[in-house]
């Protein structure tokens, strides 16, 4: 590493002064993969904070478009940007501040169609969300990819970041209240929400409150990146009325499952179109014994149950994929319940189908089961569908 001498007699160039920095190492941070799960206010920032130090791999996860609303707290959005989707157009700014900067956009819901291997791929994952759901669900994926990641949670002048890191303390889950659990199965048990409803719940933000969350959500992810000590398993909170910020320390909730973690890992090579489930199973279960079954990394829609007309329609998707137009009965019209499983074996009858017709999403994992023993199955092929030119 040079010392602070040299680099001062170097020629000057981008980084130069960030080789000031006696631990700074560039070319670790060229090299790094991040995943920026949002794209609104607090992930504006974050992608904005990658660029202009010099990460050389993002993947941003988004499925919402640019409302007139967001150009008061999200910097790389301009006016003519409406109506385009928010991913895309931050990896296109990204890429105008760092032109070097590798910056894929993941259109799509993070909880129901991004495939684990997103997790896998990256080295830090970045939380910008607004809501529990997501939370939990990227939780309990960086958790059993054995990743670290880093949320931030803005509200008027308020803000928090946290760092939830396997095996050091806490996770997201161990944060929650009887309170934030009622209120996450509440918006569960309305399983098919309209788009409408799936806006409901906006909280009011300023861009003052999203460049201190995010600045630290960043700061905490260099000093990750470096090999550094973080404060994995605490909280900063920031009080914008008064000034005040400080640490908070997590409890981990004895048996809190989220933080179960992948045993074994196997690259497959191909992608969820290209495997059947008959053909997983047979090989899971040579491994692990005749009653090993596949684990869902999420909730499969199996059927639509009408209760009015006490008929059953097969749907496999996941959940976020069904309609609101496909859950209505179209006999009465009366919204269907969704039948899931998170299991999938041989007495379902669906051998034949590749997994993509059971509705796994691409660059997924699988877990086959056999009591205490597992294997977990990545399919690999899916990664440039996924990944783009970060695959590469």
């Amino acid at each position: 590493m040079a010392s602070p001498e040299s680099a001062l007699d170097a020629p000057e160039h981008r980084f130069s002064r960030f080789e000031l920095i006696t631990w700074w190492e560039q070319a670790r941070l060229r090299q790094s993969k991040v995943l920026i799960v949002g794209a609104g206010a607090l992930g504006n920032e974050l992608v904005k904070n990658c660029a202009l130090i010099g990460i050389g791999n993002v993947l941003v996860a988004d499925m919402d478009r640019i409302e007139l609303s967001n150009l008061t707290r999200s910097p790389l959005f301009r006016e003519a940007d409406a109506g385009k989707c928010k991913a895309e157009v931050v990896c296109r700014a990204a890429r105008e501040i760092y032109p070097e900067m590798q910056a894929q956009p993941f259109v799509g819901n993070v909880v129901h169609d991004l495939g684990l291997g997103a997790y896998f791929w990256a080295d830090v994952i970045l939380g910008g969300l607004d809501n529990r759901e997501a939370r939990v669900a990227i939780n309990s994926a960086s958790l059993f990819a054995g990743k670290t990641w880093i949320d931030g949670a803005i509200e008027v002048l308020n803000g928090v970041a946290r760092v939830f890191a396997p095996g050091e303390g806490a996770c997201y889950e161990c944060t929650m209240s009887e309170v934030d659990w009622k209120l996450l199965e509440a918006r569960r048990s309305c399983a098919l929400l309209t788009r409408e409803q799936l806006q409901e719940g906006k909280v009011p933000t300023t861009p003052t409150t999203a460049s201190i969350v995010a600045g630290f959500q960043m700061q905490e992810a260099i000093k990750l990146l470096h090999g550094l000590e973080t404060i994995a398993g605490k909280g900063f909170v920031f009080n914008g009325l008064t000034g005040d910020s400080y640490l908070i320390n997590y409890t981990r909730k004895p048996g809190c499952f989220a933080h179960d973690r992948f045993e074994a890992l196997e690259c497959l090579g191909a992608g969820v179109a290209d495997v059947r489930l008959g053909d997983l199973l047979a090989r899971a279960r040579k491994a692990l014994g005749p009653d090993a079954v596949l684990q869902l990394s999420r909730d499969l829609v199996t059927e639509l149950a009408c209760a009015k007309c006490d008929k059953r329609q097969p749907c496999f998707k996941t959940l976020g994929k069904v309609t609101e137009k496909e859950g209505r009965c179209p006999d009465c019209g009366e919204m269907r319940a969704p039948e899931t499983t998170s299991t999938l074996g041989l007495e379902e009858g669906l051998e034949a189908r590749t997994l993509a017709e059971l509705g796994i999403p691409p660059f997924d994992v699988l877990t086959a089961r056999n009591g205490e023993r597992s294997i977990s199955y990545l399919f690999d092929g899916d990664a440039k569908q996924v990944l783009g030119t970060l695959a590469t």
